[in-house]
């Protein structure tokens, strides 16, 4: 016959049960602690020093330097005060200066064909937002437009202080095509552009523009900084071409590389500190 289970589990309740006993004698009823219920965080309401860090001032820990040496203030007050939680409605200031708690995030899209770059659109054409919405809680931005059949980088930012000036740059902002056109170009017209090519009373000048190596010399590669709408197509249109693909494969210091088509990332810290520096 097999051992029974249930005597032996009678006995080492009993056990148990004893050892309980003799640990409380004498000593009156057995009292439990009530469980705290852990209250959920409010999201509008957050430490200071992440506050100013989320600002992009500096890092939590500096900004811990900063409040301890006033300053920072809060609706008009300087705080002091370590783990000091602000409403995200309340006006922060480093400096003087007002801050947005709300987090800084670059994102750089490789954007496909057919997808335009407004934010919505009402004729529910694909946009190339819908492409990123993944990328932060946030809603980003096209910093410029590419026409929907251009290909290529844009930049998406919450960051409208670098949007504006990156809008109107003093002396405009590196941008590099890779041009196809329906014809092969004439070495005639390459030189006319690199000299500079009226379109609509003003001369659009260009850095470079060269044949693309190792390819049919329909296919170009064009570096320009000026800010005009369609102006590449508008030069080519000038000149009697066609342009069948326009792909921007350079943005101010962003490239393509590593980033395949309909793909994004987010930007390293040293090229936001590059585009940063960017006036």
């Amino acid at each position: 016959m097999g051992r029974s289970d249930s005597n032996n589990d009678k006995k080492k309740a009993g056990k148990k049960g004893g050892a309980f006993r003799n640990r409380n004698v004498g000593k009156g009823k057995v009292s439990f602690k009530k469980r705290e219920v852990k209250q959920p965080s409010d999201p509008n309401v957050i430490r200071l020093n992440r506050y100013v860090a989320n600002s992009g001032v500096c890092s939590r820990r500096e900004a811990d330097i900063y409040i301890t040496a006033g300053n920072v203030t809060v609706n008009g007050k300087p705080i002091t005060e370590m783990g000091y939680k602000v409403k995200l409605t309340d006006d922060v200031r480093f400096d003087g200066r007002r801050l947005n708690p709300i987090k800084k995030e670059y994102v750089l899209l490789n954007k496909p064909k057919d997808f335009v770059t407004t934010a919505r659109d009402e004729r529910g054409r694909r946009t190339a937002a819908s492409l990123v919405a993944g990328a932060s809680k946030s809603e980003l931005a096209a910093v410029d437009k590419l026409d929907k059949s251009t290909t290529g980088l844009v930049l998406f930012t919450n960051d409208g202080e670098l949007t504006k000036r990156l809008a109107r740059p003093k002396n405009g902002l590196r941008k590099i095509f890779h041009v196809t056109l329906t014809k092969e170009l004439r070495s005639a017209d390459l030189k006319r552009i690199k000299e500079g090519v009226t379109v609509e009373e003003h001369v659009v000048r260009v850095q470079d523009i060269s044949f693309v190596e190792k390819a049919p010399k329909n296919e170009v590669g064009i570096e320009i900084y000026s800010s005009r709408n369609n102006i590449v197509k508008r030069l080519f249109e000038e000149l009697d071409y066609e342009v069948t693909k326009l792909d921007r494969v350079v943005y101010t210091t962003l490239t393509k590389k590593d980033l395949p088509r309909g793909h994004w990332r987010y930007l390293t810290e040293q090229e936001i500190i590059n585009l940063g520096m960017i006036q």
